[in-house]
């Protein structure tokens, strides 16, 4: 039964590994940019979609858009039933996993080194003993030297780096809904999948939200949480 269930899942982890390694190339290939350096309303305007389309609230929306898979390739209502109840299991089991190793990892946003060579605060892990109100003010003084595309994003999110709870969003949807797609041929909405993916993962290094770290743990973790998923007979 364990070896079936582990068969099923080796198209999945084809294409989570695919994009492991697609996106160490994009992180080898273009390193994490000056967070003070000037930055256009272009490339303002598509990192904030591609990294809003993974957070909360618009994750909703890929959400619903990847539940229509299953729909799109005329599966019967049990095995739709099925695949949205696996997938809602691994949603809840990412969302709590990232919140527990936020917790007992602790590590620094990028950004926040960023308000320590400003000046702004003493030190990286001194942003995290400031109140609610001090952060807010830190990164409002920072407004002079940084860009208001990464600074609305420094001030939505003033928790712990790692693990990325965006990356770990889209490696579990690719996990998912890439060995999906995978088993019924649909090798364009994968393309397509880990594109959405792989600029999500890299908005966040633009946006000094995260290391390259962050990004693989994630990616790692969403592998180890898809081996807790039991494998529908009806993805064969």
């Amino acid at each position: 039964m364990l070896r079936t269930q582990l068969q099923r899942k080796i198209p999945s982890y084809k294409v989570l590994g695919l994009f492991a390694l697609l996106l160490v190339a994009l992180l080898a290939l273009f390193p994490s940019p000056s967070l003070v350096a000037p930055a256009s309303d272009s490339t303002g305007f598509i990192f904030t979609l591609l990294s809003n389309s993974a957070g909360n609230p618009w994750f909703i929306i890929a959400v619903a858009l990847l539940c229509l898979l299953p729909l799109i390739y005329k599966k019967d209502k049990k095995a739709c039933l099925i695949l949205w109840a696996q997938f809602a299991l691994i949603l809840v089991l990412s969302f709590a996993a990232k919140s527990f190793m936020k917790h007992i990892t602790e590590v620094p946003r990028p950004y926040t080194h960023e308000l320590a060579a400003l000046e702004l605060v003493d030190s990286a892990p001194a942003f995290y003993q400031l109140t609610s109100k001090q952060k807010e003010d830190v990164i409002e003084e920072a407004k002079d030297n940084v860009s208001e595309w990464r600074i609305r994003h420094w001030e939505g999110e003033t928790n712990y780096s790692l693990p990325s709870g965006h990356t770990i969003f889209v490696a579990v949807c690719i996990v998912f809904w890439g060995g999906f797609l995978l088993r019924n041929k649909g090798y364009i909405p994968v393309a397509l999948l880990l594109s959405w993916g792989l600029g999500v993962a890299i908005s966040r290094i633009w946006l000094g939200m995260h290391w390259p770290s962050d990004l693989m743990a994630s990616t790692f973790c969403a592998a180890l949480l898809y081996l807790l998923v039991p494998e529908p007979t009806e993805q064969k």
